[in-house]
């Protein structure tokens, strides 16, 4: 995706950010359905998950880069190996891999 300064780029988080509310979990299959629902709305990049937090959110990160074409499919990492290598893998299968990194400061 080239950088176009003129254009708004829409990033979601519904996938990763979502399931931090207590009480919602998603399963796999459910994912790829509200990202297929994100591609068809036109969204840019979707975080689909953690993927060194459980094999689940591996697997989900693995199918919904699978299931959508168009938008780029980011995971999430902490800026360590173990995190970048886990998404690495799990990001396999994208069109437009991303990975997204965060440093917690303390």
């Amino acid at each position: 995706m080239l950088h176009d300064p003129n254009r708004v780029y829409v990033f979601d988080t519904t996938l990763r950010d979502g399931e931090q509310v207590p009480g919602c979990q998603l399963t796999t299959p459910e994912k790829i359905e509200i990202a297929k629902e994100l591609e068809l709305l036109g969204v840019d990049i979707i975080e689909a998950g953690f993927p060194v937090s459980s094999p689940g959110d591996f697997q989900s990160v693995v199918e919904i880069s699978k299931a959508v074409k168009e938008p780029t499919v980011c995971a999430l990492t902490r800026a360590n190996k173990g995190d970048i290598d886990a998404a690495v893998a799990s990001l396999q299968y994208a069109k437009r891999p991303r990975i997204h990194t965060g440093i917690g400061l303390v």
